[in-house]
């Protein structure tokens, strides 16, 4: 047998071929071309595919907070009524008509107090199921002549009855016994939709109902009747419309995609703001198999993208349940993904470009550095060849490098020249380059410590600097284009003249977010040098503050009978943005008016306070209902409001405002605060110098909110 062969010469040759191992040209090239070749696609490969999917994630992330407050919308919508019917059945006036058997004003009352609630019907039936009269009856029609079946989908006993409202999802026969007037909204012809289930069925005729049914009780206690009241959600757009514009307001969604909200009965569609065509929505249509298999089958929340009618949507479907516990329909929220598809596949472009970039103009200058290190060293090579082929005289002449290289090509000829004489002068070069290198060791070796530390600080300044820098060039490269669009709209102003008046409220309204974005840029100019702008929180006088916002909400009180009484007395400022105390006081003044349609009057009153804070107090008072026990509990809660055409929010962000430098609001009715005259009366306290919320309480707000 022969001798053994090892691998190991085999696995050498692979790794280190003899092109390379033979040539430092191609050494230094192979190092020099590597990491870019090598490292970089893959560092760029990596970085596309987090990319990727840290984008997904945030889209996904989106329209899950999204689907919570379209839920949260849904949620206090039924909430309002069942305490709408119930608040009607308890109602003074509705036991005074029963009790004098006057049915006409019974029907007037319902039939008033459904257009107040918005609701689609309101029954009042006796205990053996018999329809006494409906809110949605003409008022021709004598309501004494209307009876309901004592048994079927519209009689009612007292064993069924509740205080809480529920979805119902109900036959049509069962809906036309309710309010036969509903009948034109629960006819929905059915459309093909593409990745729906298949079905026979061409029309979707029954009904998805909000439902309450509330005793009515007498004197003694006892139930005498039974008020029932709802709203249909078939073909309800104002509804699917207003929860559309609190989950995506105008302006909420970037790069022109839009945001959509749909309701659905099973898998159809019965209200929505999604367009099948352009101005027809897509009511009818269904949705896709897989949705409906993980939310109405499984009873899970999708969250992930869906094909919605005619494109594609990141969206968010959630199951509705009835009181039973059955699942009778989805909630679904969602926006447009083609826009934000765009903008990622732009950014990955962009971010490939620039590797790509870097790395041709990487591998142009490794390839003449390293030409810079071969080329001497091959003259070099080439010199000693000579010498042992027998060429005393070769030398490796003048090279371009000016480097250690370039000073061992020279170093190399002068050793040629004088080899003889320079032996014992280079044992001495040797030596003196010995002490020096210990003596520097000794000395790198003391300072060591000092310079760990130094470099250690030198790193936290450079990273401080760079994040100061970044922040303060963003803000000035925003600088640009809102001195831009500030010079066009005064340059059109000039040039418009006259004929610049039928769009001065636009042109306002354009200088108002120019200005709404020079506050940000300063914002963000503060956090990059806060000394610079330590003036953006100001002493400010809360009384000339009250005057001009008198003048902003001065086009609102000429529409009324209001008079406005001033009581200023405050002496002392308070530190807080201008900006944002006008904010807060606008939108109190905003409320009391709209509380007082018919007139009153609106009193203003600034007094130094008088507790243990330095500051003013700020009261704004008007004559209107005051505030109930419920209103005062929900009152700074997001998204609670007493108006039809109200999003809840302004109160919550107002309070927001004062606490972020140390101030409280709170709402009390002005009897409390020791007055005969009814109404209420909003309380601001503010401080001279703001603080944060957490360093003490402020005012009667911690003990409001105790």
């Amino acid at each position: 047998m022969g001798p053994a062969v090892t691998p190991w010469p085999r696995l050498r040759a692979l790794l280190a071929p003899r092109w390379l191992t033979h040539s430092i040209r191609n050494k230094l090239l192979a190092m020099a071309l590597l990491p870019l070749l090598v490292v970089l696609p893959l560092l760029v490969g990596a970085l596309v595919i987090w990319g990727n999917a840290a984008y997904d994630r945030l889209l996904i992330t989106k329209v899950r907070s999204d689907l919570a407050v379209a839920r949260g919308y849904f949620e206090q919508v039924l909430a309002e009524v069942g305490s709408g019917t119930q608040a009607v059945a308890a109602s003074q006036a509705l036991y005074q008509s029963l009790h004098s058997r006057d049915l006409p004003a019974v029907q007037s009352l319902l039939m008033r107090e459904r257009h107040r609630l918005g609701f689609d019907f309101f029954n009042l039936y006796a205990l053996d199921g018999r329809l006494i009269t409906a809110g949605w009856l003409p008022k021709a029609e004598p309501p004494a002549q209307l009876h309901a079946p004592a048994s079927g989908p519209a009689a009612i006993h007292a064993r069924v009855s509740t205080d809480h409202a529920s979805l119902a999802r109900l036959e049509p026969a069962e809906l036309l016994a309710l309010a036969p007037h509903l009948a034109p909204r629960i006819h929905i012809p059915l459309i093909a939709t593409r990745s729906a289930v298949p079905t026979t069925r061409s029309v979707e005729d029954r009904a998805l109902v909000m439902l309450a049914t509330t005793p009515v009780r007498g004197a003694d206690g006892s139930i005498v009747a039974l008020l029932r009241g709802g709203v249909l959600l078939n073909q309800n757009l104002p509804f699917i419309d207003h929860i559309n514009r609190i989950v995506y307001p105008e302006g909420s969604l970037p790069f022109g995609s839009h945001g959509t909200a749909t309701l659905f009965m099973d898998d159809v569609r019965i209200t929505t703001n999604v367009r099948l065509f352009r101005d027809e929505r897509a009511i009818g249509t269904r949705v896709s198999h897989a949705v409906r298999e993980a939310v109405l089958s499984r009873g899970e929340t999708w969250l992930d993208r869906a094909f919605v009618v005619n494109d594609w949507y990141v969206s968010a479907y959630e199951p509705l349940v009835d009181a039973g516990g059955e699942r009778v329909g989805m909630l679904y929220v969602g926006y447009l993904e083609q826009p934000f598809r765009y903008v990622k596949y732009g950014m990955l472009a962009l971010i490939v470009g620039i590797f790509v970039l870097v790395m041709i103009l990487a591998a142009l200058f490794s390839l003449r550095w390293a030409r810079s290190i071969f080329r001497p060293v091959e003259q070099m090579n080439q010199t000693m060849q000579r010498v042992e082929d027998g060429d005393t005289g070769a030398r490796v002449g003048a090279v371009s490098a000016r480097d250690e290289i370039g000073a061992l090509a020279g170093h190399l000829d002068e050793l040629l020249d004088v080899i003889d004489e320079k032996t014992r002068a280079l044992q001495r070069w040797a030596e003196e380059l010995d002490a020096k290198v210990i003596e520097r060791t000794r000395e790198l070796a003391q300072s060591n410590a000092s310079l760990q530390q130094a470099q250690a600080q030198l790193v936290k300044s450079e990273k401080l600097a760079a994040i100061g820098q970044l922040t303060a060039s963003v803000a000035h490269e925003i600088n640009n284009p809102i001195a831009v669009i500030q010079g066009n709209l005064d340059l059109m102003r000039e040039t418009l003249g006259p004929q610049a008046a039928p769009v001065q409220a636009e042109l306002r309204l354009l200088d108002q977010q120019v200005e709404r974005m020079r506050l940000i840029v300063t914002q963000l100019l503060q956090y990059a040098r806060p000394t610079e702008y330590a003036g953006y929180v100001e002493a400010v006088d809360v009384n000339q503050v009250l005057e001009n916002s008198l003048v902003l909400v001065a086009h609102l009180l000429t529409r009324t009978h209001i008079e406005v009484q001033r009581d200023l007395r405050a002496t002392v400022r308070t530190g807080i943005n201008r900006q944002e105390l006008q904010q807060v006081v606008i939108n109190l003044m905003i409320n009391a008016i709209q509380v007082m349609p018919e007139g009153g009057t609106l009193r203003l009153r600034t007094r130094d306070r008088e507790d243990s804070k330095t500051g003013v107090l700020l009261e704004i008072s008007d004559t209107g209902p005051g505030l109930s026990e419920r209103v005062k509990e929900r009152l700074f809660r997001p998204f609670f409001t007493t108006k039809n055409d109200g999003n809840g929010l302004g109160l919550w962000i107002s309070v927001g405002l004062v606490e972020r430098y140390g101030g409280s609001i709170e709402g009390l009715n002005r009897r409390e605060l020791g007055e005969d005259s009814p109404g209420a009366t909003f309380r601001v306290w503010l401080l001279t110098e703001p603080q944060a919320p957490q360093e003490g309480p402020t005012g009667p707000m911690e003990a409001r909110r105790a």
